[in-house]
């Protein structure tokens, strides 16, 4: 690997971004695939209610501002991260296809999700809003490296959670996520860099990265409690009447479960310090030693070498 960094701070390497074709059998895996935690499963669970779409729009967003860049290295990075995320957004889906076979229809949540992305944040300013295209483009970036800051996050949790283990996880589950929260931290700062080299220069660049999380942090956490008490709410597994409960939820972070408030939330402070990039965010070391021993991963290199091979 070659030492080149785009920010300039010493360090790791720099890493090369690639997909990996993984796929997962959900057959075996039940509803509750924490066992007994009904509450920590649905609140994991609606990563898979707004990934398909949001990732899908992700790569939309990219390749409006491939045009843009003029680096070679972050045009690689940017080719890496696309091809990741719509990898996510697939077997995200195909997770949404197993809850529907389990009896679990979340349909009437996730065409709201699809709204929010194909057509409020869609190509075009919503209800012919007089915003100009290079600025539009530039505010969704910042959208996208906002919430790649706690991916980034999330990704760095569920690689330590040893919550899930102890309280016996499903594997496939579990391989799927630390899979997907491996490779957030591989391309954690890949969003950031796009915006910083697409989103103009000055005071009025780090203005929009901070309107950007402005808008990301409160919808993302309005999403996440309304999907969460969703699919608590029409869980076939859970008596009528009971939805989503904040003493469960934290009852489930005491036990490693979920991650804790303070980690999500002080995520944000450090998104806004002037000097922040990404790369300080969670461990690649770790991404890659998992990476290696992952199950989906692994599955998918070999499936490489022997078409190679062939």
């Amino acid at each position: 690997m070659s030492t080149e960094r785009r920010d300039g701070t010493p360090g790791e390497e720099h890493y090369r971004i690639t997909p990996r074709r993984v796929s997962f059998d959900w057959d075996g895996t039940p509803l509750h695939w924490i066992p007994d935690e009904p509450t920590a499963t649905h609140v994991i669970n609606v990563l898979h209610l707004l990934l398909p779409a949001g990732e899908r729009w992700f790569v939309k967003v990219f390749k409006e501002a491939l045009p843009l860049v003029t680096d070679p290295v972050l045009l690689k990075d940017v080719k890496g991260f696309m091809g990741q995320e719509a990898t996510h957004s697939v077997q995200h889906s195909a997770v949404l296809a197993h809850l529907a076979r389990r009896r679990l229809d979340t349909a009437a949540y996730t065409r709201h999700v699809d709204f929010l992305f194909e057509k409020l944040l869609g190509e075009d300013p919503p209800f012919g809003a007089p915003i100009p295209t290079q600025e539009w483009l530039r505010f969704r970036l910042s959208l996208i490296a906002a919430i790649e800051q706690f991916t980034a996050v999330l990704g760095d949790w569920v690689l330590h959670a040893e919550g899930l283990d102890r309280a016996g996880a499903d594997p496939v589950m579990l391989d799927l996520l630390r899979w997907h929260g491996a490779e957030e931290v591989e391309h954690r700062a890949v969003a950031f860099d796009m915006y910083q080299h697409c989103g103009g220069a000055g005071l009025p660049r780090y203005a929009r990265r901070v309107e950007g999380m402005a808008v990301v942090a409160p919808v993302l956490l309005w999403l996440w409690a309304w999907g969460a008490s969703y699919l608590i709410r029409h869980d076939p597994q859970i008596p009528g009447g009971t939805g989503y409960s904040l003493r469960a939820h934290n009852r489930a972070v005491r036990h490693g479960l979920l991650p804790a408030w303070k980690e999500l939330g002080s995520a944000i402070p450090r998104y806004f310090r002037r000097s922040y990039h990404p790369s300080q965010e969670g461990s690649l070391r770790k991404a890659v030693e998992y990476l290696a021993t992952s199950p989906a991963a692994r599955a998918a290199a070999g499936a490489v070498g022997r078409a190679a091979l062939g």
